[in-house]
């Protein structure tokens, strides 16, 4: 039940524009849904190459949802989902799944929370039973309440304080989103965690874990007609709930740019990130195909700009890249990184990046590089496809933060339509802006560098 980081980690899972192309209409997983009359929205991707089914839960709630003062509470929340109700008690949900023969998870992020299950096609009455119970009547002790929160600040020692490259990302996202909830870490800062109580977590509970507020996904071997009648039996049943307003602030402060420096004895090796905001995938006013695109030419890989100018022809970096992550509720981000190469300097990689940007803001992309690009992008369906979680994961996160089953599934058309001038209004909206903060992470025993492109904070 660990924590997804929210921007980084959770990109491995981030839908990609994934398509063939086709004489007629494409689409990505040939998804049905439909929704009962509680509000529970029911979601079924066909994938028929064995008895074997992905079913997930996704709640509409997630980090960026908690009250102030109260950071953590989303994820704790998840962690105290397993501690049982009346039928199955504290400790029992998993080692039912895995006695079936399957294994369960759940994450969190800052707009959702999800929880998931993989097992054999024939126990798919089993957990979805399960994920009913424990929505409807979770029951959670003082005790146990306590055990768990003791659990999450050992899970924030080990995997946030002990990690320099979380701490960093930490300070980044404070930089960044200032005043939005973004700012906070899904695991929640320390003070904070210590100070929520068994009632913080049943009233975040009642606020907002409802059908009406919910998404089942089922990936596998079945269809829909066979899903909704165990959706109806199991879930049917449960009222729905008046579900807590999801209230965000609708803008953020005045752009500005910042560097965070820091240095850590864990460190072996120095690093460079910096992150931009963008327009969210829901956001009409955005053009996330256009982006994506941007983010393969530039940094998707072996062949992008990035890679062949500063670690190829220029030796400036052992490795450097961009990633786009376009479904964020609020705002989309997109994250440059890289690692310099000796005897070059963090103030040297940082250089040859902003040098290579202002070559593409300057020069523009070819129509070549944009049909490359797409091509590129349209061949992973075959393994998003293949892959039994990576439809229910897509569509799920893609529903929890204001898309339709629609917009996925047409993918492959608005890839196919964006052009070098859309690319290049993008590149200029975020790349060209003044809204980034780039952070640059030395070993403790290494002196900062003097010169820097940027204003230190």
């Amino acid at each position: 039940m660990s924590p997804l980081a929210r921007r980084l980690t959770l990109l491995a899972l981030v839908i990609l524009p994934l398509a063939l192309p086709s004489p007629a209409r494409a689409e990505v997983f040939g998804a049905e849904t439909a929704t009962l009359k509680n509000g529970l929205q029911v979601v079924v991707v066909p994938n028929h190459r064995g008895p074997v089914i992905h079913h997930m839960v996704w709640y509409k709630v997630g980090a960026a949802d908690e009250p102030p003062g109260k950071s953590g509470l989303a994820h704790l929340l998840e962690h105290l989902m397993f501690k049982g109700t009346e039928k199955v008690p504290a400790g029992e949900f998993s080692k039912i799944v895995a006695r079936n023969g399957g294994r369960d998870n759940a994450f969190t992020g800052s707009d959702y929370t999800a929880y998931h299950q993989t097992i054999a096609r024939d126990r798919l009455p089993l957990v979805m039973e399960l994920e009913a119970d424990r929505l409807a009547n979770l029951r959670l002790a003082e005790e146990d309440f306590q055990t768990e929160r003791q659990v999450v600040l050992e899970e924030r020692l080990s995997r946030v304080e002990n990690e320099p490259a979380a701490l960093l990302a930490e300070r980044l996202d404070l930089a960044l989103w200032v005043t939005h909830p973004y700012r906070n870490p899904v695991i929640g800062w320390e003070d904070e965690i210590k100070a929520l109580t068994r009632t913080d977590a049943l009233a975040f509970h009642a606020a907002h874990y409802a059908p009406n507020n919910a998404i089942l996904v089922v990936a596998g071997d079945v269809t829909l007609d066979e899903v909704l009648p165990l959706a109806e039996k199991f879930f049917g049943p449960i009222p729905a709930a008046e579900v807590a307003e999801r209230t965000r602030p609708e803008r953020l402060p005045p752009p500005a740019r910042a560097t965070i420096e820091m240095a850590h004895p864990r460190v072996a090796q120095a690093s460079f990130r910096r992150l931009y905001p963008a327009p969210a995938a829901s956001d009409p006013t955005g053009d996330t195909p256009a982006l994506e695109v941007l983010g393969e030419i530039l940094g998707g890989g072996g062949s992008s700009r990035l890679y062949r100018r500063l670690v190829v022809d220029d030796a400036v970096a052992t490795t450097a890249g961009l990633w786009v992550d376009p479904h964020g509720r609020d705002y989309a981000t997109v994250g440059l990184y890289g690692r310099p190469r000796p005897p070059h300097t963090l103030n040297d990689l940082e250089a040859a990046m902003d040098a290579e940007i202002s070559r593409l803001l300057a020069d523009g992309v070819s129509a070549e590089e944009v049909a490359g690009a797409i091509d590129k992008l349209t061949a992973r369906v075959a393994y998003a496809r293949d892959d039994l979680a990576t439809g229910a994961e897509v569509l799920g996160r893609a529903l929890a933060t204001g898309s339709t089953v629609a917009e996925v599934e047409a993918w492959p058309e608005r890839i196919a339509e964006v052009t070098p001038q859309r690319v290049m209004a993008v590149a200029r909206a975020v790349l060209g802006g003044e809204r980034a903060v780039t952070g640059l992470l030395r070993p403790a025993a290494s002196a900062p560098e003097t010169s820097a492109p940027e204003a230190r904070q």
